[in-house]
């Protein structure tokens, strides 16, 4: 039974006022990949009333059960809103997955700002809580690429009284009996929020990083304040932090919340989610958001990865927790009795879906290194590899009755993978979940933009491709990579984007997308973007900025494409590489009839001949690499 939504609803229950309201950016999807969905159980499974509010618009919307007796849990959505609105061009979307028949606009542009702000004129005396990713990216003054300035925390501009930042559910459950027993939010405290003090009411064991105004007026601070920021994010030994926003005004927060237990991990996905957003859509065409996850399962918690652009490791953590497989087994028998289900899970996956263990042991104890990475540039020494859990969980799915296919379709990390002694999860992997390609993420192939994205160098990449086509045809199917690849990262020059695509007709990878690099709020990467230093460095780092950079760098990882022809001639003539015009093998585009190329190498000039003497046949598929979809 989905929880109430509609007046219809409310009445059903025949309650006369909710405990709490939850309002979501999103349209109301009860599944467990969807954050406020889990917050909503969660209170219901304490014992609480509770009512969703998804899109409101008007006030007739928040208006609809009236004040709650405790208190709002507000947030954008599972992702922030003006990622949700505007592409990395600042284009307006033309959709929107997390809405009803898809329709764009239906949520405000800073939706959490907006939905406080509007229960605070309607409910003076509302106690409001605000929590997901896009209020725990914004936590501290943070650079907001769409206005091009930095912005304050987002609890002051929501005028919100607590804010949740992670993964929420320790907080949760400590939150609403505090609120249930009369103590005002803003007065609460616990691990895993951020409260605004004046300087009587602050913490003297926390540490403190440049005021918001600092930050807003100079870069070096703002790199420093990052740096300060992300390094206290680990639940072992992470401090509490300090930055000034007022005369008299200060945001705290609190240590990072503890990881769930595996225990407890389980008893979050016990709860009686419908899995299916709420049927009230279902004539204005359904949420196609629940197309991907409705039998999709989600084992894990947490990357020590790390990448540079991710939001994963300062909203999730660095340490990894699974659920158990009796939990996840339990999750797939149950969709065998679902009439909707077909026979495939369409992932067994998560943040990275071939972790399952914490990185080291000493993680445990001790917190992740502040100091490196697990995985980049080279794998740390103490790093536990050990796929054999994951491998047994997978094997255990296939065998269900009812269940035809298991795929893997997020997240694998496959530098982890090559760091297997033997091919045994690589060859069963590609035996039984992968559905004719495999989508992996070197990102990029020079090695300064890789260490400024966090991610390790390209060769890792190039022996993981070997190793994949090899062990594919052993296990005598056809199937191809899908690397993703970002432009415009900050560190990558003209210079970079033109050996990436140099690197991309070596490997014959023609990418039917690119995503420009997207500057999202809270990652060291957009940290890079804004004042053009590396936090954990404090070098300068070239940043591509403007719109012809970036055209330029996009339209080489497209070289192939006529209508990127204009762009790439310009770009290589630019770079001083017009050596890349012409016929020879490794020439990006030929040339026109008014451009005379350099005459080619003798080698490559024979190479050509010899090329151009042979047939290729039509739709013949490349031996390494596939045209797909970049990220």
């Amino acid at each position: 039974m989905f929880l109430p939504l509609t007046d219809a609803d409310f009445r059903t229950r025949g309650w006369e006022q909710a405990d709490f309201i939850c309002v979501t950016g999103d349209a109301y999807v009860d599944h467990p990949s969807f954050g406020i969905a889990i917050v909503s159980r969660l209170l219901e499974s304490l014992g609480f009333k509770v009512a969703m509010i998804a899109q409101p618009v008007k006030d007739a919307d928040f208006l609809r059960f009236g004040a709650p007796r405790y208190g709002w849990w507000v947030t954008g959505g599972n992702i922030d809103s003006m990622v949700a609105h505007y592409t990395a061009a600042k284009r307006r979307r033309s959709d929107d997955a997390y809405t009803p028949g898809g329709k764009a606009g239906r949520r405000p542009d800073r939706a959490t700002i907006v939905y406080c702000n509007r229960i605070r004129t309607l409910f003076p005396d509302a106690q409001i809580v605000i929590g997901g990713l896009e209020a725990s990216m914004r936590r501290f003054a943070h650079y907001d690429y769409w206005s091009d300035t930095v912005l304050p925390s987002i609890l002051l501009d929501s005028n919100a009284d607590l804010l949740i930042f992670g993964m929420g559910e320790h907080q949760t459950a400590h939150i609403a009996r505090e609120l249930a027993q009369g103590v005002p939010a803003g007065s609460i405290r616990c691990r895993g929020v951020c409260y605004l003090a004046n300087q009587l009411g602050l913490p003297t064991d926390a540490v403190s990083v440049a005021s918001y105004a600092k930050v807003r007026e100079n870069k070096l601070s703002y790199a420093k304040a990052a740096y300060t920021e992300i390094t206290e994010q680990d639940a072992v030994r992470g401090r509490k932090i300090i930055q000034k926003h007022g005369d008299d005004l200060y945001l705290v927060q609190t240590e990072p919340a503890l990881p769930l237990t595996t225990e407890e991990l389980d008893a979050v996905f016990a709860l009686p989610f419908e899995r299916m957003y709420h049927p009230s859509y279902e004539a204005q065409g359904g949420v196609a958001a629940i197309q991907e996850v409705e039998f999709s399962i989600m084992h894990n918690r947490g990357c020590f990865g790390s990448c540079n652009f991710c939001s994963i490791a300062f909203h999730q953590g660095s340490t990894v927790t699974c659920r158990s497989p009796e939990s996840i087994l339990r999750e797939a028998e149950s969709f065998v009795q679902n009439p909707r289900f077909k026979g495939i899970i369409s992932d067994v996956g998560g943040p990275s879906a071939n972790f399952r263990h914490p990185s080291c042991k000493k993680q445990l104890s001790k917190g992740s290194c502040p100091d490196r990475k697990c995985l980049a540039p080279t794998p740390c020494p103490a790093l536990q590899v050990d796929h054999s859990e994951y491998l047994d969980l997978l094997r255990r799915l296939r065998q269900i009755k009812g269940v035809r296919r298991v795929f893997v379709r997020s997240g694998l990390r496959y530098d982890y993978m090559m760091l297997e002694k033997d091919d045994r999860f690589m060859r069963e992997l590609l035996a039984y979940h992968v559905s004719g390609q495999l989508k992996v993420a070197p990102e990029h192939c020079s090695p300064n933009v890789l260490d400024c994205m966090g991610k390790p160098h390209i060769g890792v990449y190039e022996k993981f491709a070997e190793r994949f086509y090899r062990i594919t045809k052993e296990v005598g199917k056809e199937q191809y990579l899908v690397p993703y690849m970002i432009s415009s990262h900050p560190g990558s020059t003209l210079k970079d984007a033109i050996n990436l695509a140099l690197f991309l007709k070596k490997h014959r990878m023609r990418p039917e997308q690119v995503q420009d690099f997207y500057p999202t709020p809270g990652t060291i990467s957009t940290c890079m973007f804004h004042t053009g230093l590396d936090p954990y460095t404090l070098k300068p780092v070239y940043v591509p900025t403007s719109q012809e950079d970036k055209w330029l760098q996009r339209s080489l990882l497209q070289y192939f494409k006529p209508e990127n022809r204009r762009a790439v001639l310009a770009a290589l003539k630019k770079a001083g590489r017009e050596d890349l015009i012409g016929n020879g093998p490794n020439c990006l585009i030929p040339p026109d009839r008014n451009h005379t190329a350099r005459p080619a190498t003798p080698a490559a000039e024979a190479d050509r001949r010899q090329r151009n003497g042979k047939k290729i046949k039509k739709n013949q598929p490349p031996p390494r690499g596939r045209r797909g979809r970049g990220r």
